[in-house]
């Protein structure tokens, strides 16, 4: 049988990622949704850690939590979707070295 710290342990995962998961669906916020949604990943990587699968585990870090979070929040800076002003649009654009693109479509 179990230990049952183990499954505690896993009800607590499984708990704060159904928390992430319905956060993503409800905040307006679309970089908030970004973060739940790596929170989510980490969350299940963190599952497989327990469940004794850590080449599964490795690769949901890196890929779920760390790359496709990545590529969201620069889609959201592309799009122009974060950042309040301007101005913090240009300074995130210019940390990640692309232009938002305007409402026409062209890039600035």
């Amino acid at each position: 049988m179990a230990d049952p710290l183990m499954l505690w342990i896993s009800a607590l995962l499984v708990v704060v990622m159904w928390a992430a998961a319905l956060s993503a669906l409800l905040l307006k916020s679309h970089l908030a949704a970004v973060v739940s949604t790596s929170l989510l990943s980490l969350g299940l990587s963190l599952l497989f850690v327990l469940l004794r699968a850590p080449d599964v585990a490795l690769t949901e870090g890196v890929v779920g939590a760390g790359l496709s979070s990545l590529i969201l929040a620069l889609a959201l800076i592309r799009l122009g979707l974060v950042g309040g002003s301007p101005r913090e649009r240009e300074v995130l654009s210019e940390t990640v070295g692309d232009k938002p693109v305007t409402e026409r479509g062209s890039q600035q």
